[in-house]
């Protein structure tokens, strides 16, 4: 799964600000780190995003998350962003997913699990998807029973309402290969919370590796 491939599992920590939290994010041993470009209370700008990037670079995933954004500012920011991989929430341009394939980068493809588009999406055009709620980044839990109902044929990564406490119980009862938090682990939006963090990605961390022991 381009540079997602040879995870056995993913846990990431999104809406990233500073390098400060991107730090943090690396000590707890997250798999992945998020860095949100569009419109957010945890928005980076195109600068401050790549200096995280840069720093970040090689010690974790690092991935751009896009929300309804226009296909020339996404293709600006892979172009200046070292990023390891893109998510995408709302339309997936054409011309985007070829330009992101070309540049080898690993492709999410957030879906919404009250919308649409969570049944009719093709997900074999993307490495992965990513299941949240209605309300993407308000941090608010939901129900899963439409992942009952809906197979995929890529990894599936949830998100919503998730935190220490009920990560591993949500991973047990989705079967998700991977796990996306934000406002779980901060102490405002946008500064991440040392304790909560790493707790977190140790509670979802230690979950998988006895999956793993079992033969999940």
């Amino acid at each position: 799964m381009a540079s997602l491939s040879g995870t056995n599992s993913f846990v990431k920590v999104c809406g990233v600000t500073s390098m400060l939290d991107a730090q943090l994010v690396i000590d707890a041993q997250a798999t992945a780190l998020g860095l949100i470009f569009a419109a957010s209370r945890r928005q980076v700008s195109l600068e401050g995003g790549r200096e995280i990037a840069q720093y970040a670079k090689g010690a974790i995933l690092v991935v751009g998350v896009f929300r309804n954004n226009e296909p020339d500012f996404i293709l600006e920011v892979v172009e200046q962003v070292p990023l390891d991989a893109v998510q995408i929430h709302g339309e997936l341009d054409g011309n985007v997913l070829n330009v992101l394939r070309r540049r080898g980068l690993g492709v999410i493809k957030a879906l919404s699990i009250d919308d649409d588009d969570f049944f009719d999406f093709d997900e074999t055009a993307v490495d992965a998807v990513l299941v949240d709620g209605p309300t993407p980044g308000s941090g608010a839990a939901h129900s899963w029973d439409a992942l009952t109902k809906r197979s995929f044929a890529v990894p599936v990564i949830v998100a919503g309402g998730l935190n220490a406490t009920n990560v591993a119980g949500v991973i047990g009862m989705t079967g998700a290969w991977g796990v996306d938090v934000a406002t779980g682990v901060e102490s405002a939006p946008g500064v991440k919370d040392r304790e909560l963090v790493v707790n977190f990605v140790s509670a979802a961390q230690r979950h998988y590796s006895l999956g793993k022991e079992r033969g999940d």
